[in-house]
Parts: structure tokens; C-alpha cells; sequence
């Protein structure tokens, strides 16, 4: 498709990190844009992104059809972003990551969509231990099942301002004491720029990226947790202690943390660590990666160190040399 002011894309869950920097990447197309979010009175905060009615938020809920199909209405495309971090209430990961995915998916072909584009992980897997994985998988079939010809893109680690990942590590390492390396810290990250993310999308949208198979999205380098922990400690300017972990031991503290209301950890999240987040050589074989779509990662060093200096002894009137 061709993105311009008579196209309009239906955004799934763009209300979030990701979604807040897919929507800025497609304002600047001139696309108008319907945010379907469980909370559009939450979504104010994406209205400077476009021009006067380029973005209207609309009220929905993957787990009520009725309410998706209205969505998608007219849309000439739709993505995909919803997913959660952990279960809470009747938001599991069935309901939102795989039966959600396909309640998108068919009101997206219901109403003639012609483009539908899916964010999945790195990772997915039907036989992963985690069900978080689990159901990235059977959303992937779901979606398949009711429009073969979606594209999916299945990120890393996903890094940029505001992330869940590199700062909740340094909001850790202000207050803590030490900072622990669930499995020794060996497991291995691909993290990738949440830009470059969004830039894989819109390659989804206008026809670049192939169907055949999911697209795996890592960024340049490949670092251990423990390399990431270090980063972190780096570039807050901080100094701790690095303690290994064995997961048993981080499933049983996990198996507490996860009854808080936003848990720091749970046990499926300990499951998701015993297995590498990297991009896969089939996926590299085969071009279904960034550089196949002809972006060039960026790099950590490149975007942390500067929106971590808030974590810094003296914020950004800190110093920080590499």
C-alpha cells in the first residue's frame, strides 16, 4: 500500500512504547491513523505526534470482537501491537497474545483489509517452557490461520527512551545494594533500537517484507545479561556488586514477586532467560532480518547512555566518559 493523507491504518495497542514510536514514524507519512486502545481517554499523549485529526483513538478490547471489528472499519491496514508482560485479572496471555491476535486478525480480513502487519517476539516457540512464548507462537498461527498473507516481525529485547529494559535495570541498580545475574548472567540478548523496530513496520506496511516467514529484528550486537548489567552500571556511573543467581533459586523469589500488582519478576519471566533472545542463522540465512530490509541497526551506545543519565549520582550534570 501507499502511505499518504487518503490512506488510513488502524493501530492495535498503539498506545505503548512501541506504539507511540510506530505512530510518530507513520505521522510523518501523512497517513491518518485510528488508535484502537482499551483506554483512548489515556491516549491524549499521541495527538502532538500528527497534525489537526491525522490520529483519532477509538475504545476497544481484543477479547470482545464487536469491538475490534469497528476498529477496522474502512482501514486500508492494520498492525498489531498488543501483548502483555505479565497475566493480570482476565488479561492472560491466551486472551490477549494468541486468542487476541486472532480476534484482530479476522476482523482485520472481515472487513477487506488489504495489509495486516503482527508484532510477535524472538522467541515464540510452542514448545517453550514459558507460556508468555508459548502464546506469542500459537498468536502467530492464529494470525496465519484467518490472513496468510500478514507480516511478522518478531523483535528482540526492544530498546529506546522509556523502555522496560535497560531502565528498569538502572532504576534497580540506584536503590539496590547488588544487582542479581538470574542463571550466572549468560543468557544472551540481541536488543534492538525501538526506531528501527518502527521502521520494519512501515516496511511491512508498503510491501517490502516478504510473507513467507517471520522477520527477526536484533540489533548489531549481541550481549550477555551480565554485559547489559555492566552497561547499565556504566552508564548510570554507578558501582555494584554483581551476584549470581541460579534459577531455582530466582524462580522461588519469583514465585512472591510475581502476587505484587506490577511484579518486578515472575517465574515465566525466569523460564524466558534459560533460552537466548537472539536472531536466528535461518532468519539471517534467508534475509528476513533489518539489514534484509536495508536498515542498519543502531547501536546501544549510540541512544542508552543518554536517557539513562537520569540515573546518574547527579543527573545530567554528570559527566559520563566511555
Amino acid at each position: 500500500m501507499t502511505l499518504n493523507n487518503s490512506a488510513l491504518v488502524t493501530i492495535y495497542g498503539g498506545s505503548g512504547f512501541l506504539g507511540r514510536n510506530v505512530v510518530r514514524a507513520i505521522a510523518k507519512t501523512g497517513a491518518r491513523m485510528r488508535i484502537a486502545v482499551r483506554r483512548p481517554d489515556l491516549a491524549g499523549h499521541l495527538q502532538p505526534l500528527g497534525s489537526v485529526g491525522q490520529i483519532n483513538a477509538v475504545q476497544v478490547n481484543v477479547r470482545y470482537p464487536d469491538s475490534l471489528l469497528a476498529a477496522a472499519k474502512c482501514a486500508d491496514a492494520v498492525i498489531n501491537l498488543v501483548g502483555i508482560l505479565f497475566p493480570t485479572g482476565n488479561q492472560t496471555f491466551k486472551s490477549v497474545q494468541d486468542e487476541g491476535a486472532r480476534n484482530v486478525a479476522e476482523a482485520a480480513r472481515a472487513n477487506g483489509v488489504g495489509t495486516f502487519v503482527h508484532l510477535s517476539a524472538i522467541g515464540a516457540d510452542r514448545d517453550s517452557l514459558s507460556a508468555y512464548a508459548r502464546s506469542k507462537a500459537e498468536g502467530e498461527e492464529a494470525v496465519r490461520h484467518a490472513f496468510p498473507d500478514a507480516v511478522i516481525l518478531r523483535p528482540s529485547v526492544v530498546f529506546g527512551p522509556d523502555d522496560d529494559f535497560f531502565n528498569r535495570f538502572a532504576a534497580l541498580a540506584r536503590i539496590a545494594p547488588v544487582l542479581p545475574l538470574i542463571g550466572g548472567g549468560k543468557t544472551r540478548f540481541q536488543p534492538v533500537f525501538v526506531g528501527d523496530v518502527s521502521k520494519a513496520v512501515l516496511a511491512g506496511l508498503t510491501g517490502r517484507v516478504h510473507a513467507e516467514g517471520p522477520y527477526e529484528l536484533g540489533g548489531p550486537e549481541i550481549v550477555t545479561l551480565k554485559e547489559v548489567m555492566e552497561r547499565v552500571l556504566a552508564y548510570s556511573m554507578r558501582k555494584r556488586p554483581l551476584v549470581p543467581v541460579p534459577f531455582w533459586f530466582a524462580k522461588m523469589k519469583a514465585a512472591f514477586l510475581q502476587l505484587l500488582p506490577k511484579p518486578p519478576l515472575t517465574i515465566d519471566q525466569v523460564r524466558l532467560l534459560e533460552t537466548d533472545n537472539v536472531v536466528s542463522e535461518a532468519a539471517i540465512h534467508d534475509g528476513r532480518t533489518l539489514e534484509g530490509l536495508g536498515i542498519e541497526p543502531v547501536a546501544i551506545e549510540a541512544v542508552v547512555p543518554d536517557y539513562l543519565e537520569q540515573f546518574r549520582p547527579r543527573g545530567q550534570f554528570s559527566i559520563y566518559r566511555p
